[in-house]
């Protein structure tokens, strides 16, 4: 653990890395003297939200303290290991369970949830608010926002005006819909002006528009996020989403669509839209007729 010096160095940092401002985040790690294995660890895991999985790879050893952050990068960016490194986490998780460290924590969580493994992200965490962020994101894409609300309220005793705190309570308004999604939208607001509108902030404010139906101002805000980073995995779904919901036709979304499938092809997204595009064929191939008729012959 960190001293209160360290933890003091790292609050920008934290929250940087947080808010997605990942270039920032390594800014303000650069400035930092002090050696520490967290430090270490949000560098690393803002080249991971870079894609600069390479310099992961390259200067995070296979001996290294932070080693289980080189395991993020390589399950990125090596998709035929995928496979290996969760076995490879279930395995360090069953041995060690209630005595992991940090980054094991970070990695298996990381890594679990990308699989949609939200069980046994709930499984690992710990009791600090990136360990509770990580339950509440689970909970919620389990459908218990009950006890999303539940962990949030340990959140909020511990640190109620802490960046984390305030995004999971946003994350648990846009679950909820309605008139709270307006709450939502102004914390992704103030956090946005408060310091940069990243592209996950963006997003969180396009999503609720688009629960608004305030779709212009949806198009107009993810445009926005289109332009810092034109091939987010989440931008290119909510622009999908926009436009299903706009009626414009299926041509632009179809491009949106093949950026998917060439920089995410083994996405849940993907997945899913492959299953039903496969399913769709299955049933087209039972219901055709089982011989063409000759017109002619009549």
């Amino acid at each position: 653990m960190d001293g209160p010096k360290a933890g003091n160095e790292l609050f920008l940092v934290r929250n940087h890395f947080y808010l997605g401002n990942f270039q920032e985040c390594i800014n303000q790690v650069q400035k930092i003297k002090n050696p520490s294995a967290e430090k270490d660890m949000f560098l690393y895991r803002s080249y991971i939200g870079q894609k600069q999985y390479g310099i992961v790879l390259d200067e995070v050893k296979n001996t290294s303290d932070i080693y289980p952050i080189r395991l993020i990068a390589e399950y990125f960016s090596q998709q035929d290991r995928r496979p290996a490194i969760v076995q490879q986490i279930d395995d360090y998780v069953d041995k060690h369970r209630g005595s992991m460290d940090l980054a094991w924590i970070v990695a298996a969580g990381t890594i679990y949830f990308q699989e949609g493994l939200y069980e046994n992200c709930l499984s690992i965490a710990g009791e600090d608010l990136e360990s509770l962020a990580l339950s509440i994101q689970s909970l919620l894409k389990l459908n218990r926002v009950d006890l999303a609300k539940k962990t949030y309220e340990t959140m909020q005793k511990t640190d109620e005006d802490a960046t984390l705190t305030q995004l999971a309570l946003a994350w648990i308004f846009m679950e909820v819909g309605g008139e709270k999604l307006q709450d939502a939208f102004y914390i992704f607001q103030e956090f946005s002006d408060k310091y940069t509108p990243t592209v996950q902030l963006l997003n969180g404010q396009a999503v609720c528009q688009i629960g608004q139906e305030k779709y212009e101002d949806a198009e107009s805000t993810l445009r926005e996020a289109l332009n810092k980073d034109p091939n987010n995995y989440d931008t290119l779904i909510n622009l999908i989403n926009l436009a299903q919901q706009q009626e414009t036709g299926w041509e632009i979304p179809q491009r949106y669509l093949t950026q998917l499938r060439e920089n995410y092809r083994d996405s849940p997204f993907i997945r899913e839209y492959t299953k039903k595009e496969d399913d769709f064929e299955m049933l087209c191939k039972q219901y055709a007729p089982s011989k063409t008729i000759n017109l002619d012959a009549y």
